[in-house]
């Protein structure tokens, strides 16, 4: 098993920064690509962004891209979520997740096929 804890959510105004860090423990050999997904009261989760284990490989879904940067520290098993120019539409719960699907199959669909995932960090932007 492999658990996931998220942190560094928090109130802020439009226009301000926030960043997520998302430690993995366990079993965290088995998993490779990472990614970030936000859930809004009312709406389904959707896909924020996501990381190869690697780090070369990054994908970013069109609300965020310019604006968010997913990177990776293998050595410390975390992943973080640079969020720069915040919106109030950036209001929501922030899930990170793990995959054990080899890069290949993966990468195909960056957006689906987690495993694990955290219990999620609450990020609110004023306006």
């Amino acid at each position: 098993q492999v658990q996931l804890v998220e942190s560094g959510g928090g109130l802020v105004q439009a226009g301000g920064s926030l960043r997520l860090s998302c430690a993995a423990s366990g079993r965290t050999s088995s998993t490779n690509a990472m990614g970030w997904f936000r859930q809004a009261p009312g709406k389904e989760r959707e896909f924020v962004a996501a990381i190869s284990w690697s780090g070369t490989n990054t994908y970013y879904s069109d609300s965020v891209k310019g604006r968010f940067t997913i990177s990776r520290d293998n050595a410390k098993n975390t992943i973080y979520l640079q969020m720069n120019s915040l919106k109030p539409e950036d209001t929501a719960v922030y899930f990170c997740a793990a995959s054990r699907l080899p890069f290949r199959t993966w990468s195909q669909r960056p957006g689906s096929n987690y495993d694990y995932w955290g219990q999620g960090t609450q990020v609110t932007v004023s306006s």
